[in-house]
């Protein structure tokens, strides 16, 4: 069902609050310039030179905007944009998230761009009874291949959440070198442990140290995580689990009086593991030769001691080239990664599999950005919470079928939906602009004719079209609006009649 929409005019004329003290446009490899509010007094401002700027607003009564103060302002580098700030209250430290494209200073990997990603945390200090002063006191730095979906600080400070293609990993850091690294040749062992998979579990087995005994040892299983500790000391292992298993069903035993065997439930069965403890390089796979054996002979068929032994078959060899482009899925090792600020290591990896990441919001000021999935046919919105537990996110809405229906936008270049969760939109490229609004009960008798069930809630869709040819550069949504900006315009769109 398509419905009418209408311009706001109702905003006032636009006013200039910050203009960047120097000429910008003089940088060859410069970027948008990019901002994010901090808090309600916060702003932090990228000028994409490589300088960052901090703006504390200060509300006087007779200003409704407020005056934009410059406290901060530092060239840090290579050109970059703002992804996310937060304000740690207790410590009175902004927290500063930024992104820059870096070029491998060794790239071995000849197939590769010889470019990475880089995400620098950056800590500032600002004391507010001096002034306002800033300094920074901690910067840290991750590198990645791809650029990530997602990438929020806690509110705290505490803690980084990632969602990328590629794995992210803090660089420079002696926290992040594995012990092994720091031997010398002469003094490293054998793997701690080795382990073994099926489709349905995971097994791994290490031996147990001279004068230890069975009850001795303890082993602890959660949904992400493994724990063994040996007389009642530190872990011997410890970490997250590369995928979820079932606690439950999970169990040890004393394999030969001297080493210990350890069997987890794939809860995603049919998922093969590339490691059993993420980042942990300790253990040693060994492939089960029957389960080789059985692939192998599965494959038997398709191999060939000759290059394309029958050209002219029926049934050519597949061209990857042939390909449409929904048969290739680069979101099926898509992964949602926590990173604790003091460690610097991941404290959680969870493996989005094949659901589509779709887009990201604030819902509510005072929590992290949502972020949205595709499930099946429909959109499902998560609320990250502070990891104190396996939960990482909290179920925040549900927009029916609209996973299936964005997929069909080909054309689409921004996706988001209002902080109460009441619709949904999508714009093209250019021009048309796409509402999708949550059912809504309705007031007529209207019925399902093949079902023969009465329907008591309609969901309504609108397009907009604007009268430019302009191409769309952002889109922001709020509870009654929609701002679509382009290269020359600032469009309002009235969606709600709320205040």
């Amino acid at each position: 069902m398509v419905w009418s929409w209408m311009l706001d005019t109702t905003l006032g004329k636009p006013a200039e609050v910050f203009r960047f003290p120097s000429d910008v446009s003089a940088c060859d490899r410069r970027l948008c310039a990019s901002m994010h509010f901090t808090s309600p007094s916060w702003v932090t401002l990228s000028d994409g030179t490589g300088t960052l700027y901090l703006i504390h607003i200060v509300e006087p009564a007779e200003s409704v905007s407020g005056k934009w103060a410059l406290k901060f302002n530092q060239e840090l580098g290579d050109p970059f944009i703002v992804v996310h700030s937060v304000l740690s209250a207790e410590a009175q430290v902004i927290h500063v998230l930024l992104l820059s494209v870096e070029k491998d200073e060794l790239d071995d990997d000849k197939e590769g761009s010889g470019f990475h990603v880089a995400l620098e945390w950056v800590s500032i200090a600002c004391d507010i009874t001096q002034g306002s002063t800033c300094e920074i006191v901690k910067r840290r730095k991750l590198h990645g291949k791809s650029v990530p979906h997602y990438a929020a600080i806690e509110l705290d400070g505490k803690g980084l959440m990632i969602i990328s293609y590629k794995p992210f990993s803090f660089v420079g850091c002696e926290l992040n070198q594995p012990e092994e690294e720091a031997m010398d040749e002469g003094e490293k062992k054998g793997p701690l442990y080795v382990w073994q998979q099926t489709a349905e579990d995971v097994t791994m087995t290490f031996r147990l140290p001279d004068g230890t005994t069975k009850e001795d040892v303890k082993v602890q299983f959660s949904p992400y995580n493994l724990s063994i500790s040996l007389k009642e000391q530190d872990s011997f292992l410890k970490g997250q689990l590369y995928s979820l298993i079932d606690p439950e069903s999970s169990i040890w035993t004393v394999k030969d009086e001297r080493s210990i065997e350890v069997t987890m439930d794939k809860r995603d069965t049919g998922c093969m593991w590339t490691e059993l403890i993420v980042g942990d390089k300790q253990g040693e796979y060994i492939a089960d030769p029957v389960q080789c054996a059985a692939i192998s002979q599965q494959l038997m068929h398709l191999t060939s001691e000759t290059l394309n032994p029958d050209p002219d078959c029926e049934k050519p060899a597949c061209n990857a080239q042939e390909l449409e482009e929904c048969d290739i899925s680069l979101e099926d090792s898509t992964t949602l990664c926590r990173f604790d600020s003091n460690s610097l290591k991941a404290t959680h990896v969870v493996n989005l599999g094949s659901n589509q990441y779709l887009f990201s919001l604030v819902a509510t000021p005072t929590m992290m950005p949502c972020f949205s999935l595709r499930h099946d046919v429909d959109a499902l919105l998560w609320q990250p919470i502070a990891a104190e537990g396996d939960d990482l996110c909290e179920h925040a809405a549900t927009f029916n079928a609209l996973g299936y229906v964005q997929a069909s936008k080909q054309d689409k270049k921004f996706f988001t939906c209002a902080p109460d969760f009441s619709y949904a939109a999508l714009c093209e490229c250019v021009r048309r602009i796409f509402i999708y609004r949550q059912p809504t009960p309705i007031s007529t008798v209207l019925y399902n004719r093949k079902e023969g069930r009465h329907v008591g809630q309609v969901a309504k869709q609108q397009v907009a079209s604007l009268e430019s040819s302009d191409p769309i550069l952002g889109f922001q949504a709020s509870n009654e609006r929609l701002f679509v900006l382009t290269t020359k315009n600032l469009f309002v769109i009235r969606v709600n009649t709320g205040g």
